[in-house]
């Protein structure tokens, strides 16, 4: 009888986590949940638990504890509460595989300890190499853990050079879709609202990744974790706008020769390669038909206009703390955005401001990344609020 593999979804009740459950659903002769987790969506996080029966459920939100506690104690499942638990529950010696699906830098904290306590990780989770990806990368060596990416982009990379690892990357090329607002002057975006930036073209995604991806704040940060996925040079790293999404990355080797990596804009799919792997596992995802496309087209990004991913190559090229800076600024100008206290080009100013004024750390520690993070989530809200 095959062993199967005991998961830990951090962040279940989110886009990635939901088709995450999808995919064991698919699999359930492979996969074993053992642990889900969520920060406020309780209702969902009970109706998943009810369904798949983990070991163990977190709730981040501790107003939320009682009730998820009262519906779940019948069950014998266990319940925990709060970002302490969230953090050490990772390391949970049953668990084979941590899928951190969790937005923005919240993931940071339970990516470590799970690395710590040698988990192989599917990392969902951007910003965690974003924000201290010098740190991450070399504890996962020091620990002997696999990082799998599950990003669309980060994953047709490593499917390219599955195979490829003892020949030289010369380049990668990241494709991006543009976004809703491709082609449109910073005339035009001016007048932009939150409901038409939430309009992905190709993508069904969370609020947050939806906006990030309509500013090419997105591409940015895949650029920053793309560098430490896979021991890149900024100069490594190219972005091309592939508005059709088919083609999810590019590799280029030293001969000149190029791998990539195609399909149907479907998430189901990565995530279930970094979940199976070293196995291709069989899926019923619909099937990409050229016939349908028959003509591919690409583009130079606009950096003139969508300023954050030029920003993102000027914190990778700055190194120590920038990236940092970067991202604590874009989750406060996001939010401000989704709040509409602050207009879609605006994002940028504030993105740029706070990369200029926050004291510049070479060799951060994880308590400079949390000092970081603190101080230029004030330093955002200043601006914005001036």
């Amino acid at each position: 009888m095959i062993e199967k593999k005991n998961i830990a979804i951090l962040g279940s009740t989110g886009s990635i986590g939901t088709q995450a459950l999808d995919v064991v659903r698919l699999h359930a002769d492979k996969f074993q949940i053992e642990v889900l987790t969520a920060q406020n969506n309780a209702d969902l996080l009970i109706e998943q638990a009810a369904e798949f029966k983990p070991n163990t459920v977190v709730i981040g939100n501790e107003d939320l504890y009682d009730q998820v506690q009262s519906a779940l104690d019948p069950l014998d499942i266990k319940v925990y509460c709060g970002e302490k638990a969230l953090a050490s529950i990772a390391e949970m010696d049953t668990v084979d595989l941590v899928l951190t699906a969790l937005v923005g830098y919240a993931g940071l904290k339970p990516t470590i300890k799970a690395i710590e306590a040698g988990k192989n990780i599917a990392l969902a989770n951007k910003e965690t190499l974003v924000v201290a990806g010098e740190l991450i990368t070399e504890l996962a060596r020091n620990k002997g853990v696999n990082i799998y990416p599950v990003d669309s982009e980060h994953s047709a990379i490593f499917q390219c050079i599955v195979g490829e690892f003892h020949n030289p990357i010369e380049k990668i090329i990241l494709t991006a879709s543009g976004g809703p607002f491709r082609g449109k002057s910073k005339q035009e975006l001016l007048a932009v609202t939150k409901a038409q930036a939430l309009k992905h073209p190709n993508w069904d995604m969370g609020a947050k990744i939806t906006i990030d991806s309509a500013s090419l704040m997105n591409k940015g940060l895949e650029v920053i974790e793309a560098k430490w996925l896979f021991g890149l040079n900024t100069n490594q790293i190219d972005v091309i706008v592939h508005p059709q999404s088919i083609i999810h990355s590019i590799v280029q080797f030293e001969d000149g020769s190029m791998k990539a990596q195609m399909g149907l804009p479907d998430m189901k799919l990565p995530i279930q390669y970094a979940m199976g792997y070293p196995e291709r596992l069989k899926s019923n995802f619909p099937r990409f038909n050229f016939l349908d496309y028959p003509a591919l087209t690409f583009e130079q990004p606009d950096i003139k206009t969508f300023r954050n991913l030029q920003l993102a190559f000027d914190a990778l090229k700055a190194g120590g703390n920038v990236p940092c800076v970067l991202n604590a600024a874009n989750e406060v100008a996001v939010a401000s955005f989704l709040k509409d206290e602050i207009g879609f080009l605006e994002m940028s100013d504030v993105v740029e401001q706070c990369m200029a004024e926050i004291d510049f750390i070479k060799k951060p520690t994880y308590e400079d990344y949390v000092s970081t993070d603190t101080q230029t989530r004030i330093k955002a809200k200043e601006i914005i609020n001036k």
